[in-house]
């Protein structure tokens, strides 16, 4: 191992290394100023265990009923070697419906060299019009390091081009699906195309055969039904590709960590809640939704700025402290110079403020 494998592994601890994902690697793009979710998530540490090992469990993710209904909504899609979804996705991309695909399993027990090498030369080589791969293994190079990503998805390949495709078992009612669940999945599938642009681009061929346009299938109204539609992830891809670009290698981010730190879940709660605090956080209130970590961030940012979200922090010029705010709005604190216009703005809403409550016209 590299020495920045190998203080990766030390960090990690005694458990094996988590993989990253589409999610994890979307929630690092969405807040790249996050050191200590980088080092984390750089070290594959079992973030789910450590924030319950510290008394922060997570607070999101799917029951388990929610999950064996998404595996057998999936199941459903697959079946007949994809013949229904292959149907949803031509007749959503407005093709001819093939008679038949070739349906190309990548999932297995096979190491990751091996899994990777039947990805690459599947998905690379010359074959029919139509094909189904399902769970490509595919790469991708985040804060420096090679990350493999095992989508849990369909690459279609109709008429030279490829279509990712996304099962997903939140519900589409009357034609109209949960926003968020709508952009968690596009900036997702973004991760996907990358990834599988970088893979041809890499074997000389044109990365864009893979298009922009991603087939979502959910299942429609109540029932298991599918429906599929069509997201334009070419924002999300845009977005993507400049926040990687700007997220630090790991190996400059673990200069500025102590060398004994430690996220092991196994170790005293007491050490780790100390380690986590020496690395960086850079809390916002989005990171409820994307970090298990969130809740011992949120407590630590308390009384901080940073807490009330990141428009709040920008507004106010970089005050990090409320008691600092506070201070200057009532005018108990002389502005320094890069602070005057914020200063002036804070008074002029506690003024507002104070009207309000006393019931004044404004």
């Amino acid at each position: 191992m590299t020495s920045t494998a190998q203080r990766l592994a030390v960090i990690r601890g005694t458990v094996p290394p988590k993989r990253h994902n589409a999610r994890t690697i979307a929630a690092l793009t969405g807040n790249p100023g996050c050191t200590r979710r980088a080092v984390l998530d750089g070290a594959g540490v079992d973030k789910p265990k450590l924030a319950e090992r510290i008394g922060y469990p997570a607070r999101f993710g799917q029951s388990r009923f929610a999950i064996t209904r998404g595996n057998t909504f999936e199941a459903q899609v697959k079946a007949d070697g994809g013949t229904e979804l292959l149907r949803l996705v031509a007749q959503r991309l407005g093709v001819p419906v093939p008679q038949r695909a070739d349906w190309t399993d990548l999932g297995g027990a096979d190491d990751l060299p091996d899994r990777q090498e039947r990805s690459r030369r599947a998905l690379t080589a010359t074959g029919p019009d139509a094909a189904l791969f399902d769970h490509p293994l595919l790469g991708l190079d985040v804060a420096g390091q090679r990350v493999h990503l095992e989508p849990d998805l369909v690459a279609a390949r109709l008429g030279g081009r490829f279509h990712v495709v996304e099962i997903k078992s939140f519900p589409v009612i009357d034609g109209q699906a949960d926003p968020a669940k709508v952009a968690a999945a596009a900036i997702q599938s973004a991760v996907y195309v990358l990834a599988l642009r970088e893979l041809l681009a890499a074997e000389g061929q044109d990365p864009q055969l893979v298009s922009h346009d991603v087939v979502l299938v959910c299942p429609r109204d109540f029932a298991n039904r599918p429906v599929a539609s069509l997201l334009d992830v070419r924002r999300q891809l845009l977005v993507l590709r400049r926040q990687l670009d700007r997220m630090a290698r790991l190996d400059v981010l673990l200069a500025n960590v102590p060398p004994d730190f430690t996220a092991d879940p196994g170790a005293d709660p007491a050490t780790l809640t100390a380690a986590l605090r020496t690395v960086e956080a850079h809390y916002a209130p989005e990171c409820l939704a994307a970090c298990e970590l969130a809740y011992f961030c949120r407590a630590e940012a308390r009384d901080h700025t940073g807490a009330l979200g990141r428009p709040v922090r920008e507004a106010l010029g970089g005050v990090e402290e409320v008691s600092e705010v506070l201070a200057l709005a009532t005018g108990e604190r002389a502005a320094e110079p890069e602070r005057a216009e914020a200063a002036a703005l804070l008074r002029a809403a506690a003024r507002l403020r104070a009207d309000a409550l006393a019931g004044n016209p404004a």
